[in-house]
């Protein structure tokens, strides 16, 4: 009896790279014993809308898109009850690939949607942020609207370039968040220029693991909170501990948690996974441990 598979597809994603292979893997699949689904996204949220609508019936749902599509599908899996959450499969595609990286899931199209049939199942921690689902970071602050404000065809042609280029626009206008911060029994207030929530040791392009060694299904995500310098010296000194991940200094506190809450006197705008995330003034954050079976 055939497996039933529902194929995700974001064309538009990383130069639309899977169109050239979606012949060639869709029939890999059907070779493999998988009675195939393709679903071409429309829109944004209608990866998610329908994995959530449809994902229950399908024992595998495999996505193909970067890793905003990939939020998308594991959002539409956590509206599944749990006992009936199908299995995922990533084909990365996107610009950057930053959960691939991290799963050490093969950026070759036709190696990957291998993997998305024969490979690992590994029970992976998502994060919950406020109502909203996500897989490897939550953030606010410097840069971390870049990778949802760059336009994607500056993304297509230049590839992870375009982040940079984006972000050296906004260097003359870093923005600055005064917040208090409750986890566990501390509470930390301060005027923060990044705050980080994350699940990865690969962020938007550079590794990570050196400085949060973070483990996927641990119950835990790791917290970076930067805090505010006090001239363009400090700033200077940040920006090279941040790219060689050597943050052992005053401006940076590093710890792990399972739950976390942000406050602000008025609302602050989130990255989720690489989108934008909502502009809140409040922010409670949280681990589901173990919640989707990922294909690595």
């Amino acid at each position: 009896m055939s497996k039933k598979m529902l194929f995700v597809i974001n064309p538009i994603s990383g130069k639309g790279r899977i169109k050239n292979k979606l012949l060639e893997v869709v029939d890999m699949f059907v070779k493999g014993g998988w009675k195939v689904t393709l679903h071409i996204t429309q829109k944004a949220q209608d990866a998610s809308e329908t994995v959530k609508s449809m994902g229950s019936g399908f024992d595998r749902v495999v996505v193909s898109g970067g890793d905003g599509t990939l939020n998308e599908v594991i959002r539409g899996i956590m509206e599944i009850p749990e006992n009936k959450r199908p299995k995922i499969g990533y084909i990365p595609s996107g610009t950057v690939n930053d959960f691939a990286s991290n799963m050490k899931i093969p950026k070759n199209i036709t190696k990957a949607a291998q993997n998305a049939i024969v490979g690992e199942p590994f029970k992976c921690d998502i994060g919950k942020f406020n109502e909203k689902s996500f897989v490897y970071v939550a953030a606010f602050g410097a840069f971390t609207d870049v990778s949802y404000e760059t336009p994607q065809q500056n993304k297509n042609t230049l590839g992870q370039l375009a982040y940079f280029l984006e972000g050296i626009k906004k260097l003359h206008n870093l923005p600055f968040c005064k917040m208090r911060i409750y986890c566990d029994d501390d509470i930390i207030e301060d005027e923060f220029l990044l705050g980080m929530v994350s699940n990865s040791n690969r962020i938007a392009g550079f590794k990570t693991e050196k400085a949060l060694k973070a483990q996927l299904n641990d119950g835990l995500f790791e917290v970076m909170l930067v805090k505010k310098p006090k001239n363009l010296m400090e700033l200077s000194d940040l920006g090279t501990r941040l790219l060689t991940q050597d943050l052992n200094c005053d401006l940076i506190k590093l710890f792990k948690t399972s739950s976390i809450k942000f406050e602000a006197q008025e609302n602050v705008r989130w990255t989720l996974d690489g989108e934008f995330g909502g502009s809140v003034s409040e922010a409670e954050i949280a681990v589901e441990k173990e919640a989707v079976m990922l294909i690595i």
